[in-house]
């Protein structure tokens, strides 16, 4: 590495991130159906029809999981919190061996010195609720508050952190417009409608997590740089309509209680009738800000119904999900959401990362690819923050190789390698790397 925790601010954070159903198992401890498993039993949508009801069987092993979070020396684990494992009907009775385990984990990250970075929604809608129209319905809302109070009420006085949602844009806009993730719709009526509601959910989860007395409460949304593919005046306003229905539409929401133009021209006929009073309740106040990151796209016009736009393949090289590596996209979107949308309030990466063509030899994986795109944008954290940006931290993706969704157990993020048939955990290279950075 090129840096050591000594090159940043005294109260700067480190740490890594995952999600529940990509490591967890899903098939134990009474947990209930998601859209998920719906997804990935539905032919064609994940690669070699592979699920999560085993993936890295952290439920089990995920003793040992802390212990290379701590021993790396970071400070932070963002982790988040499976809906179906803690109420397998999305409403109801609690499963109490969902939660009887969320409350282990919490104690075994707290007993290690690391600090609990909770994220209650990461995209396993339990499918019960997808059978009441999912995010389509307005309700929904009102259940992630019900879900939220259930939960918080048993590990909310541990947590360091809390955010409702992570990646509203993958939520609402990837999986009902696009149909590359569970629930698997192309519908532009549902998508307006859900990404609206993923909106107000997360506010009725901030209302509800403030009426019981909790804070350092955020957001977290995930962000693409969007660049025109070319001069022309068609392919800068495509690229700027890519930029609002994916970047600003989420944060405008949350910061400025209302929605981009250039959103809107496409998704306002399909709005929810009232959406224009729901900003109080979107708008709840927040203790900080995170922002995901990977890659920048360019963009083209396209002669297709709105958004009418197309991704043009990039220049620069590229990481085995075919994302450009594009480091400075990254100082560019904290100083633009700290000027435009923030202020002074804490931003954090809450993800970066990337996947490599990661091969175990002889007891090692030699992933120093992953090493420079750390550095780089490391890098521009480091700029981002002498432009006087408040960057308060930083979380690789991922701990773990795991599920990567609709990818299966192909592309591999991880920090440690996981031998998906034996379960070994191997540390690479990187996670040495960091190691070394963050302790020496």
């Amino acid at each position: 590495m090129r840096h050591k925790r000594s090159d940043f601010p005294q109260d700067f954070l480190f740490g890594t991130a995952t999600s529940s159903y990509q490591i967890e198992g899903h098939g134990q401890g009474g947990a209930g159906r998601t859209i998920w498993d719906d997804y990935a039993d539905t032919p064609g949508n994940v690669v070699r029809a592979e699920n999560g009801q085993r993936a890295c069987d952290h439920y089990n092993r995920y003793e040992a999981d802390l212990d290379l979070v701590r021993d790396a020396g970071f400070d932070c684990y963002r982790f988040s919190l499976s809906w179906a494992r803690i109420m397998p009907e999305g409403r109801g009775t609690p499963n109490a061996e969902g939660l009887d385990f969320y409350d282990r984990l919490t104690d075994a990250m707290l007993e290690r010195g690391l600090k609990p970075a909770a994220t209650l929604y990461h995209w396993e809608l339990p499918s019960p609720l997808q059978d009441m129209g999912g995010w389509r319905n307005r309700d929904i809302a009102e259940w992630f508050a019900d879900y939220t109070r259930v939960i918080m009420d048993r590990i909310g006085d541990r947590m360091w952190s809390v955010a409702p949602i992570n990646e509203p844009w993958c939520v609402a806009w990837l999986s009902h417009f696009m149909g590359l993730q569970a629930p698997g719709v192309r519908d532009i009526r549902a998508t307006a409608r859900a990404m609206h509601h993923v909106l107000l959910a997360h506010g009725r989860s901030i209302e509800t997590m403030r009426d019981m007395g909790l804070n350092n409460l955020g957001a977290v949304v995930n962000m693409e740089w969007a660049t025109a593919a070319d001069g022309s005046p068609e392919s800068v306003a495509a690229a700027t309509r890519y930029d609002a229905y994916y970047n600003r539409w989420f944060l405008s929401g949350l910061f400025k209680g209302a929605y981009p133009e250039a959103a809107l021209e496409g998704l306002e006929p399909h709005l929810p009738k009232g959406w224009q009073d729901d900003f109080a309740t979107i708008g709840a106040k927040l203790d900080w800000c995170g922002l995901n990151y990977y890659t920048r796209k360019l963009i083209a016009h396209d002669d297709t119904p709105w958004p009418a736009l197309k991704e043009v393949d990039g220049p620069l090289p590229k990481t085995l999900m075919g994302w450009e590596i594009y480091p400075q996209g990254l100082q560019d979107f904290l100083e633009r959401t700290a000027r435009k949308y923030t202020g002074d309030l804490p931003l954090y990466v809450t993800e970066n990362g990337m996947a490599s063509p990661d091969v175990l030899t002889d007891g090692t994986v030699q992933d120093e690819a992953r090493i420079a795109y750390i550095n780089d944008h490391l890098d521009a954290v480091q700029r981002a923050h002498a432009t006087g940006v408040p960057v308060k931290g930083y979380f690789v993706w991922s701990l773990l190789d795991n599920y990567e969704w609709s990818l299966g157990y192909e592309k591999r993020f991880g920090l440690v390698h996981v031998d998906f048939d034996t379960l070994a955990r191997t540390p690479k290279t990187s996670y040495h790397a960091l190691k070394h950075a963050l302790t020496a």
